[in-house]
């Protein structure tokens, strides 16, 4: 396995794992982090996911033993080959529960693109960034033409990703991509943020996550109020919703039962993933 997943505390930790190669990308740790969300959506004792880096670094980018073939995949007329990290950032972006990348070093490459849909970015003030591509011959990957003016604007965009510069952590956070923490304050303030998630009712997280991100697809506010009245609807009349009204009332813990592995409704029921061309 290129990474681990530990579970405690409703919190799963996914730490990519290679830390002798700076936990650099390659197809099997595509395959293993899919693999790993999969894993933890249907795990209905994981409320929030950190995911970090083992060693030194976050992770590197991509992995270049093979030299100049590295990103050569041999021609194809039939079909494009499809981005392993345009596989694994829609995979994080259809996630039912909420991530926090936990930066812990180098992240250049599909080692930072590979955060842009995960729902907080926590970066060590020690750490450095970069958007490398044009520096390697190459493009932006991993759908980030589409993540990073979202998050940070298109000029910002534009900028990082024609000069492929690499960064410290501190221009990343003054143009709101990360927020910095002392190196080692990071994992305890990544898991702190988590408990804070994991304490709220798990289908309400799960369902706010895909209001607010698939919100981004939506063409006119009134898909949003459509969405928004269903999920108030289903909610609404669940035990969850008067679980907690009941606990706030009577000043106490709530006990959550809803699950989001059976009880999530569907609230875009026209929403599809576009097929691959």
């Amino acid at each position: 396995m290129t990474l681990t997943v530990d579970v405690a505390d409703h919190i799963a930790t996914i730490t990519l794992n290679r830390p002798d190669r700076l936990n650099a990308f390659n197809v099997q740790m595509m395959r293993d982090f899919i693999t790993a969300l999969d894993r933890t959506d249907a795990d209905d004792d994981v409320r929030a996911v950190i995911v970090t880096g083992a060693g030194r670094a976050f992770c590197a980018g991509a992995d270049l033993e093979r030299g100049g073939e590295t990103f050569d995949h041999g021609a194809d007329s039939e079909r494009v080959r499809r981005d392993g990290g345009g596989m694994l950032t829609l995979r994080i972006f259809d996630s039912a529960k909420p991530i926090i990348a936990a930066i812990n070093g180098p992240a250049a490459g599909i080692g930072i693109t590979m955060t842009l849909p995960m729902d907080i970015r926590l970066a060590s003030d020690d750490s450095k960034i970069g958007f490398v591509f044009a520096k390697r011959g190459i493009v932006t990957e991993a759908a980030s033409s589409w993540f990073l003016p979202r998050l940070v604007g298109m000029p910002t965009a534009l900028e990082w990703c024609y000069s492929g510069r690499v960064m410290p952590a501190a221009e990343a956070a003054a143009a709101g991509l990360v927020r910095t923490i002392p190196h080692d304050e990071l994992m305890s303030a990544a898991r702190e943020l988590a408990s804070e998630f994991a304490e709220n009712a798990p289908v309400s997280v799960a369902l706010t996550r895909q209001l607010l991100w698939r919100g981004l697809t939506l063409s006119h506010p009134m898909e949003a109020h459509r969405a928004d009245s269903r999920a108030i609807s289903e909610l609404g009349r669940s035990d969850d919703a008067r679980e907690g009204v009941e606990s706030f009332l009577e000043k106490r813990q709530p006990v959550w039962r809803g699950r989001p592995s059976t009880d999530l409704p569907d609230v875009f029921p026209d929403y599809e993933a576009p097929p691959f061309m």
